[in-house]
């Protein structure tokens, strides 16, 4: 890509040759080009003159220049400032602009998630910093369920049942996590305390760990009256599914 500059220069140059090329053009010269296009139409001059173009003829055929005037810019009272063109463009000035404009770094959008600056995810201490959510959940519950009691509207009534559901099926999956993580940290206690002493760990399968939480889930439903509720909702779901296939 040529700077503006560069085209300037090539345009300079192309006018300077032109220039020396219609100079040498005698009279002599005009009078044989008008004798051989004499005999063409006006049509045709047109023609000629659209693809020479109208500076070119007028002053190859018919000799005509057009006289460049030149203004004299000057002040008409020392008072007031000198009139220049529109123009001429003040690249000067906007040089200057440029290099006292400071230069502002955009800013890019950051996701804490996957920037390494924002350094690394620690589970405890998240839990720690953000326990009070857990509180509030509970809070939240407990007030939606006196609500729910003195509401009358049957449309808020189903809103605020599906609040506590929601409530409380994250309170339930916390609660959960939370002791998931703790058995597991009981666990490898356990292995590290047997190791020292020299004795050899015991490492529970995966089906003996499931098991263990069934029966710990049966025992929790059982002290909540819960139990023949949750057995009813199981078969209705495997019936569903033998009809299902």
């Amino acid at each position: 890509m040529n700077s503006p500059s560069n085209s300037e220069n090539e345009s300079d140059v192309e006018s300077a040759h032109s220039d020396e090329d219609q100079n040498d053009i005698t009279e002599d010269d005009r009078q044989n080009i008008r004798s051989k296009i004499s005999g063409l139409s006006f049509e045709d001059l047109l023609k000629m003159k659209e693809e020479m173009g109208a500076k070119l003829y007028n002053e190859t055929v018919l000799g005509v220049k057009k006289k460049k005037i030149k203004t004299d810019y000057k002040r008409a009272n020392k008072n007031r400032p000198r009139e220049l063109s529109s123009k001429i463009r003040p690249k000067i000035l906007k040089r200057e602009l440029n290099q006292n404009v400071p230069t502002v770094k955009k800013s890019r959008p950051r996701d804490p998630r996957f920037d390494p600056l924002c350094g690394q995810f620690d589970a405890k201490t998240f839990k720690s910093d953000y326990k009070f959510v857990h509180d509030i959940r509970i809070k939240e519950k407990k007030q939606l369920e006196k609500e729910l009691k003195s509401c009358s509207d049957p449309i808020r009534q189903q809103q605020i049942k599906k609040l506590i559901q929601r409530i409380g099926n994250q309170i339930r999956d916390q609660e959960k996590n939370e002791k998931e993580e703790q058995q597991k940290y009981e666990e490898k206690k356990e292995i590290k305390e047997k190791l020292k002493q020299g004795e050899k760990p015991v490492y529970k399968k995966k089906s003996v760990k499931k098991l263990e939480t069934l029966i710990e889930k049966y025992n929790e439903l059982k002290k909540s009256n819960k139990l023949q509720k949750h057995i009813e909702k199981r078969s209705k779901k495997l019936s569903e599914r033998k009809k299902g296939k």
